[in-house]
């Protein structure tokens, strides 16, 4: 059984089949769930509102900070940053806000503001959020024309790592999480979107242009 890797295009073979089949990639090493598997918006939506999601929980901050961090390293509270994929808690906006910094919130759910996709940025935090897209292709497309020159875009999730038994990774557990990424594929994007940079710490993931 094959399929098309929605991030490279090239053909994948079966990994894994259990509630819902993943392929994995050869050429960008992605892995991705069968499309007839996708969850409905609406489904994913009420997977959403169920995180406990409290931006006054300093656990809840500890774990945004490498990304808050080095945001604030990196840029002053001039800059024009984007929350892209924000959430129900809009956590990294409230966070850079509160240290006056200029940072909006977008959602496809939950701060639909799609002006804000048609604007240019100094960064853009993207927070457990990759590994929801449906389109990669199309969503690093849009990250990486929406960035300035010099810009970065800041990322993070719970990196694949290929010598671990994917049967027995939590990652996969959750029915909205549908493309995986690996060192490989970052690499991958790295070259194919053109970005002059890439660095790696943990899930933290930050590409330069």
């Amino acid at each position: 059984m094959k399929k098309i890797c929605p991030l490279c295009q090239n053909s994948a073979g079966l990994l894994y089949e259990e509630n819902q089949r993943y392929f994995t990639c050869k050429v960008c090493h992605g892995i991705f769930v069968d499309e007839t598997d996708l969850p409905d918006a609406q489904s994913e939506k009420e997977r959403y509102e169920l995180h406990d999601d409290n931006t006054e929980d300093a656990g809840y901050r500890k774990f945004v900070s490498p990304i808050t961090a080095n945001i604030e390293k990196d840029f002053s509270k001039e800059a024009k940053g984007l929350d892209f994929g924000a959430g129900t808690s809009q956590i990294i906006t409230k966070v850079m806000q509160e240290k006056a910094y200029d940072i909006s919130p977008y959602d496809p759910y939950f701060h639909p503001n799609k002006e804000l996709l048609e604007k240019k940025y100094d960064y853009i935090a993207s927070c457990e959020v990759i590994e929801h897209f449906y389109r990669p292709a199309k969503e690093f497309a849009l990250l990486k024309s929406m960035l300035k020159e010099n810009a970065k875009l800041y990322l993070m999730t719970d990196i694949y790592d290929e010598r671990v038994e994917f049967s027995s990774w939590y990652y996969k557990n959750d029915p909205t999480h549908v493309f995986f990424y690996t060192k490989k594929t970052f690499e991958w994007i790295e070259k194919k979107f053109g970005f002059s940079n890439l660095f790696i710490e943990k899930r933290l993931i930050i590409l330069s242009n």
